[in-house]
């Protein structure tokens, strides 16, 4: 455990930025001193009003933070009821005509706004779900390029030192019918992603220089016939296994680890029961891999990959999973909440034995955040509640903001940049 807590203080230590999703290891944990409390009248250094909508996380790298917006234009009623004939499923969806897909870049000390790039446009893209957005993929930034993707709309690189599109490419296409969600990985010269889709399942890897397809493979595990139990909005992960890099991806109805060099497909473990439309990212520890299986009922799994013949399944659980935010591993315990109700859950993460549950109320799309043994849960009511992590269940305070929150939280020094559909926060100890 202390080795454990050592790696993870060097890691944060040498990557300040916050680059991707979820921080520097994509698990949501910071060392940062956060705040605890804050409103809009306490605490908040500025208050950015953010152009267009999108629910994408925000990343950072110098004095530059940078987020995905889209720009939206609606189709008309009759455009609306002819493309939806296509829709196989029956959920509540808004349909465009067209949308204009950019990336806003901030001052991190001042709150101005430095780019509004457009970066691509997409002609009758696809309908999205009411609760998504055409730009909830959150970008990756690296050595002054954003690597910015909008699943099936397409993707792109900007230069953020001179706010200019790289590259652009539109070519890898999948129908997501619920719109956009899953997260990219960068990985040495590669930018790999999931695309599944009703129609067709893959992961894919394009050239991060420039854009091009670099390998693609197509998922092999068995899946349910109805179109609408094959898509999925996972993002991977990247974890050394064994003494070599491994792409922990899942997708529906199975767990698979692949090469990220050439996309070869190393094992998989299925789940034991229908899961899809994932949208939890996983997170490791203790030998162990722990996932959300998405609908129809989501379980919690612990897939155990070290000191096993072959991955398999250690222990899971049933009640109050998480179907949008993903879990947070803190030393001992594992957390989760309930995308409605706000039903926090905390187990032990090498059995699977029950801490504690308990409700804070409120509805919850946006992954969890840890500092200090302190857990943040933002709600899309615009409140977040911080609870003391451990084994007892102690709510620490509440904080109220105007808007919903949609993104997870990003890090910068000791300030927490929060998004909401209205504005962007830098939240600071006064």
């Amino acid at each position: 455990m202390k080795q454990f807590l050592l790696t993870l203080t060097l890691v944060f230590s040498a990557q300040a930025d916050w680059k991707q999703w979820r921080g520097p290891s994509g698990d949501g944990h910071t060392d940062a001193n956060l705040p605890t409390r804050w409103s809009e009248d306490s605490n908040v250094k500025w208050r950015a009003p953010i152009p267009g909508k999108g629910w994408s996380s925000p990343v950072i790298e110098g004095n530059q933070i940078w987020f995905t917006t889209a720009f939206e234009t609606l189709a008309t009623e009759a455009e609306t009821k002819e493309r939806l004939k296509k829709n196989t499923g029956g959920v509540p969806v808004y349909v465009l005509s067209k949308v204009r897909l950019h990336a806003v870049c901030i001052d991190k000390q001042t709150g101005k706004l430095l780019h509004n790039l457009e970066v691509l446009v997409k002609n009758e893209p696809q309908w999205v779900h009411k609760l998504n957005s055409y730009a909830s993929p959150t970008p990756i930034i690296e050595n002054g390029r954003l690597y910015c993707h909008f699943g099936a709309n397409g993707s792109a690189c900007v230069d953020t030192r001179a706010g200019k599109v790289v590259w652009r490419n539109q070519e890898v296409e999948v129908q997501h019918e619920n719109g956009p969600g899953s997260t990219p990985v960068l990985w040495k010269g590669l930018l790999i992603f999931h695309m599944d889709g009703s129609d067709q399942q893959f992961v894919v890897a394009l050239d991060k220089a420039t854009g091009k397809e670099r390998w693609r493979t197509p998922r092999s595990g068995t899946m349910h016939e109805n179109p609408q139990l094959k898509k999925s909005y996972g993002t991977p992960i990247i974890r050394h296994i064994k003494d070599r890099p491994v792409l922990l991806s899942p997708g529906s109805n199975w767990l698979y680890a692949y090469d990220p060099a050439n996309g070869k497909e190393l094992w998989k473990v299925e789940y034991g029961g229908l899961g899809f439309s994932l949208v939890p990212r996983p997170v490791t520890g203790h030998g162990m891999i722990f996932m959300s299986t998405g609908f129809m009922r989501a379980k919690l799994l612990a897939v155990r990959y070290e000191n096993t013949a072959k991955p398999d399944i250690a222990w899971s659980y049933t009640r109050g999973v998480s179907t949008q935010p993903s879990p947070l591993l803190v030393g001992d315990e594992l957390y989760f909440i309930t995308e409605s109700g706000g039903l926090v859950t905390c187990l032990d993460a090498h059995t699977g034995e029950k801490h504690w549950v308990e409700r804070i109320g409120g509805n919850y799309s946006a992954s969890p955040t840890h500092s200090k043994r302190r857990i943040y849960f933002h709600s899309r009511e615009g409140v977040t509640t911080v609870l003391q992590a451990g084994r007892e269940f102690k709510v620490l305070a509440k904080n109220q903001l105007e808007g919903q929150h949609m993104a997870s939280a990003a890090v910068d020094g000791n300030a927490l940049l929060l998004r909401t559909d209205k504005a962007l926060y830098r939240i600071e100890t006064e």
